[in-house]
């Protein structure tokens, strides 16, 4: 299926969740912001909520600094 990821397209499985989706793009470790179709997606729901075709899946990496 096809799914708009930081604005780029993007193939991925059917019924991909979004905690598959950060493990595919090396993001699974990190911490992230995710939000999907213009809604914040809590860490906690991240296993649980699936993808649609034609989604726009944003992920923001938090980066440290000083």
């Amino acid at each position: 299926m096809l799914i708009v990821l930081n604005g780029k397209s993007h193939e991925c499985p059917a019924r991909t969740t979004v905690a598959e989706l950060l493990e595919a793009t090396g993001f699974a470790q990190r911490r992230v912001a995710v939000e999907v179709n213009r809604r914040i997606v809590p860490r906690s729901r991240h296993a649980m909520q699936n993808l649609e075709p034609d989604d726009r899946v944003e992920i923001v990496h938090a980066i440290g600094g000083g």
